[in-house]
């Protein structure tokens, strides 16, 4: 069921169930980011943040395809406080994603360049279709990345291959997205929906507490030292333990069962 407040707003927010769908909604324009555009998502991103019943997150884009960066119109216009109007709630939103328990899934297709490159890079799992476009393209403008790209690129390809990537602005193709690791899973574009249905509701039916556990360590483990992080897994771990998810996942192994868990 769509729970959207018209379908002219620029950041369609729906919900199935535990599942919520953020999608951009400026075809026309290749879902590129105005300040409306990003204002919209940061205020979706609140909704779901602030709503315990929400277990997965899916972004996804309108049109021909996920998301062709930001809009040129509006920097041209303004460059300066246009980028800052358009980068500061998207910043919020994103520190805002990176903290939620619920997973999030990046369903993409068609093209996926500059800021719409960078946003599926902080998503948790991306899932491509057959023939995506994929550029960081900053470099072709005379810009440096924004959107979390310099965090997670290097992280996921390491830093001589995100350097390439970022500093040539070239396109590549979703084989190679898949080869370096920025995608999870390359599907055919028919059934990329289904896919992603798929998988978001098997996340959703999975411990979300204990998602959000792994995600932040996962996430924090490159900035800690050893001790650390170890300190860090056991506060997670006591954490989980405390919860409703493991009581149930631990009496199911004994039982020889399959766990049922409520995300509590």
């Amino acid at each position: 069921m769509k729970n959207t407040a018209a379908d002219t707003s620029p950041l369609l927010l729906e919900r199935a169930g535990a599942i919520a769908t953020l999608r951009f909604n400026r075809p026309e324009a290749l879902n590129a980011i105005d300040v409306p555009m990003a204002r919209a998502f940061l205020a979706a991103v609140q909704t779901v943040a602030a709503d315990p019943g929400v277990r997965a997150v899916v972004l996804c884009g309108n049109g021909r395809g996920f998301m062709a960066g930001g809009d040129l119109a509006t920097l041209r216009a303004a460059p300066v406080q246009g980028a800052i109007d358009i980068l500061t709630p998207l910043n919020q939103a994103l520190l805002l994603m990176a903290q939620m328990d619920a997973p999030v899934i990046a369903q993409v297709h068609g093209a996926a360049a500059g800021a719409g490159l960078s946003l599926l890079l902080m998503a948790d799992y991306v899932i491509a279709a057959e023939g995506t476009h994929f550029n960081l393209a900053y470099i072709n403008l005379g810009a440096s990345c924004d959107v979390g790209a310099s965090w997670a690129l290097p992280r996921i390809v390491g830093v001589r291959q995100a350097l390439e990537i970022a500093l040539l602005g070239e396109a590549f193709g979703a084989d190679d997205a898949l080869r370096l690791g920025l995608v999870n899973r390359v599907v055919p574009a028919d059934t990329l929906e289904d896919a992603t249905t798929a998988l978001a509701q098997r996340l959703a039916q999975g411990p979300t507490r204990a998602y959000g556990a792994m995600k932040r360590l996962m996430r924090q483990s490159l900035q800690h030292t050893l001790p650390e992080q170890l300190e860090a897994e056991k506060n997670a771990f006591v954490q989980c333990a405390a919860t409703q998810d493991f009581e149930s996942g631990v009496e199911a192994f004994h039982q020889r069962q399959s766990p049922v868990f409520a995300g509590r």
